[in-house]
């Protein structure tokens, strides 16, 4: 199995209770990615993301267009591997 474009993202602001992860779940279906997106404990959503690095860009990309009025920082790490998810959840 070919390597993938994985990626943590961590989003801070006004994250939580706004629908966030169900709005990534929405985003996620216009592209060809896989993950899990969930709130932690510290008020931050952690989004694991993996697909293609075109695709993948696009979707965070997405992901902080929409949600823009509630996010004060993204953080973005970044690796190649094997995919990890078959689908997109929310955890």
């Amino acid at each position: 199995m070919a390597d993938v474009h994985h990626e943590t993202v961590y989003f801070t602001g006004h994250v939580q209770g706004v629908g966030f992860r169900y709005t990534t779940l929405q985003v996620a279906k216009e592209f060809e990615v896989t993950g899990r997106v969930g709130n932690q404990t510290d008020g931050r959503v952690q989004l694991e993301v993996q697909g293609n690095l075109r695709d993948v860009n696009a979707f965070v990309t997405a992901v902080e267009e929409r949600m823009h009025g509630y996010i004060r920082r993204v953080e973005r790490t970044s690796a190649q591997g094997p995919a990890k998810y078959q689908d997109f959840r929310i955890q």
